[in-house]
């Protein structure tokens, strides 16, 4: 199962693990990605909260959790190849890795469908 949230971030579900990312939107907005913070194995967030930081060689940007959970697992790929993020943003460029507090959360997010009707707007 694959959502997305309106500040551009992608979750996919495969059983009771999320992984989340930015979606190419994104990444095309912030243009080359030149550095990315991760957050520490163990870190509880809400949806909503910051997740990460991007930083591009126009400007940096908080990547916020699209659903509440526990960091389980960092992309610490990124730390020496944070282009990555441009490259694959929904695959190799994904940043944690989470279990999921409440699954219902993800019914709030978008299908493909609808997020890319939304970038469409804006």
């Amino acid at each position: 199962m694959l959502k997305f949230s309106k500040d551009h971030e992608w979750v996919r579900l495969d059983g009771d693990v999320a992984t989340v990312g930015i979606s190419d939107y994104a990444q095309k907005q912030l243009g080359d990605v030149v550095f990315v913070e991760l957050p520490d194995v163990g870190h509880e967030v809400d949806a909503g909260d910051e997740l990460a930081v991007v930083e591009s060689v126009k400007a940096a940007s908080e990547v916020y959790a699209p659903i509440a959970g526990e960091v389980t697992e960092v992309n610490a790929d990124l730390e020496g190849a944070p282009e990555t993020v441009n490259a694959a943003p929904m695959d190799g460029g994904w940043f944690v890795k989470m279990s999921v507090s409440d699954k219902s959360a993800l019914d709030t997010l978008m299908d493909e469908a609808a997020y890319k009707e939304y970038c469409e707007g804006l």
